[in-house]
């Protein structure tokens, strides 16, 4: 009998910041959106679902690479088709040095939007 596994790898990748822990850059990762390669859609629909069902005023969008135009495109669509009243709240870009397999450095841009819905009816 023949059966169809499936296995995934997951690798878990840490980043060491050197900035003092504030109230504003505490953020539980439940608000936060991983962009990767998925069409822009899936994203919308996971950043609605984000604010509609768990109640957040604001939603965080990180991207690095190639993901970056999708997230953008994502953080538009929500903006100008879904929700009218969500507005940016800051954009941070930046820098990110990844180690591949090899043992190999190199620079990867990364993008984090943060969208905000203050006019929210409860």
């Amino acid at each position: 009998m023949l059966q169809n596994i499936t296995l995934t790898k997951v690798k878990i990748v840490t980043e060491e910041t050197t900035e003092p822990k504030t109230a504003e850059k505490k953020r539980n990762d439940e608000n936060v959106i991983y962009v990767g390669h998925k069409p822009p859609m899936s994203y919308v629909l996971a950043i609605i679902t984000q604010f509609q069902s768990s109640g957040s005023e604001e939603v965080i969008i990180k991207a690095r690479g190639r993901a970056i135009s999708t997230a953008v495109d994502s953080a538009e669509i929500v903006r100008n088709r879904f929700m009218k009243d969500a507005k940016l709240k800051d954009i941070q870009i930046g820098t990110e040095s990844v180690t591949n397999e090899e043992g190999r450095t190199s620079n990867v841009s990364s993008i984090e939007i943060i969208l905000t819905n203050k006019h929210k009816s409860k």
